[in-house]
């Protein structure tokens, strides 16, 4: 069994009034944290409370890019010239980096968010976009994405440290990819089922499709969405079958 993976999950995500999610319970039990940048979710007090939150807990921040689709919660489609994309991601990254110096930490990573990391598994413009944008803010900054997607092939070539991750609380096809929310498997919710999954995972590299099929999945992060119903427990139970098999909690960045 791998010695060490990170967990990561979606924060700051709230907005005005509308609060999603609990943060400050999820930061007790992650490594690290993608937190919005105002596009798809989040407001700047969300967002400067949310960085300040992490860096007290120690825990890692990383940008969650998406689409500007507040209405949509980023889980839309948008069909972008690559070179305004580019400047959307180098606005995001530098809007949530600000609010991270302010907290006394900095933004250590990307990760596209919704409908954007869905289309960067197979868009090849719209990956090179989002990695031209992380080159030109700070090459340095590793990028986080689903195995075998154009999104970690572009980082790749250009330089940049891919890094695959794994969903611990969502469904996978028979070829890798993730189930689309709108279809039957999509989410998980049992905490036992989810934590059995990690495991099986990290000690054999596999995770069973919603086909009946085993995939082979290689990753150094495991996420579990922060706006998913009983995230927390989910993230609970996942640390504690890691912990209780001696494997380190770690972040990747």
């Amino acid at each position: 069994m791998s010695v060490r993976i990170d967990l990561n999950s979606d924060l700051g995500e709230s907005f005005g009034r509308w609060t999603l999610g609990d943060d400050d319970a999820m930061l007790d039990l992650v490594t690290s944290a993608n937190v919005a940048c105002g596009f798809h979710a989040g407001d700047a007090t969300t967002l400067r409370r949310t960085c300040a939150a992490a860096a007290a807990r120690g825990v890692v921040v990383g940008a969650q890019v998406g689409y500007r689709d507040l209405a949509g919660f980023g889980r839309r489609f948008v069909d972008m010239d690559p070179g305004e994309l580019a400047d959307d991601v180098v606005y995001q990254l530098g809007s949530l980096d600000g609010m991270c110096r302010v907290a006394g930490t900095a933004v250590r990573y990307l990760k596209p968010h919704g409908a954007l990391y869905n289309a960067v598994v197979h868009h090849a413009a719209q990956a090179r976009a989002v990695v031209d944008a992380v080159r030109a803010y700070d090459p340095a900054l590793p990028v986080l994405g689903l195995p075998g997607s154009e999104l970690l092939r572009a980082a790749e070539a250009a330089g940049l440290r891919a890094v695959p991750e794994f969903f611990v609380d969502r469904g996978y096809t028979g070829d890798g990819t993730l189930v689309p929310r709108a279809e039957p498997g999509a989410l998980l919710h049992d905490a036992d089922e989810v934590a059995d999954r990690v495991r099986r995972l990290l000690a054999e590299g596999v995770v069973r499709a919603v086909d009946g099929t085993d995939v082979t999945v290689r990753a150094e992060s495991a996420c579990v969405h922060g706006d998913s119903p009983g995230a927390v427990a989910m993230a609970a139970a996942v640390r504690a079958a890691l912990e209780a098999d001696g494997v380190a909690l770690e972040a990747f960045a």
